[in-house]
């Protein structure tokens, strides 16, 4: 019998989990935010005013679209590492969230970035 094989660890994978735990913390923290879907797409169709765009808000049908490949590859971290990246899509996430419901994304978890 052979070992079993280790499970896949892809950036993908990595990503939409990143995605997911900060969506579901935004869901059940703000009750306007518990039937927005929360999706992942490569890219964008096309460009706008301020070059490539990180997401896509679509209130009037209830989702949020962020782009994998735009994070990833135009993110510019001071620390390349796996805590940095998952920041950095939290963080994604959180301004997303923040512009469906027109608030400053620092008021949807004050507590979530408070370590000390």
């Amino acid at each position: 019998m052979k070992p079993p094989l280790p499970p896949l660890d892809t950036r993908a994978e990595r990503f939409d989990l990143a995605v997911g735990t900060a969506a579901e913390f935004l869901r059940s923290s703000w009750e306007e935010l518990r039937d927005v879907s929360f999706e992942i797409a490569d890219m964008p169709a096309a460009t706008d005013e301020d070059g490539i765009p990180r997401w896509h808000v679509l209130s009037q049908e209830k989702r949020i679209v962020l782009y994998r490949l735009p994070i990833e590859r135009l993110s510019h971290l001071h620390r390349n590492d796996d805590l940095h990246r998952r920041m950095m899509i939290e963080g994604c996430v959180f301004r997303a969230a923040a512009e469906y419901l027109d608030r400053d994304p620092w008021d949807l978890g004050p507590e979530r970035f408070r370590y000390f």
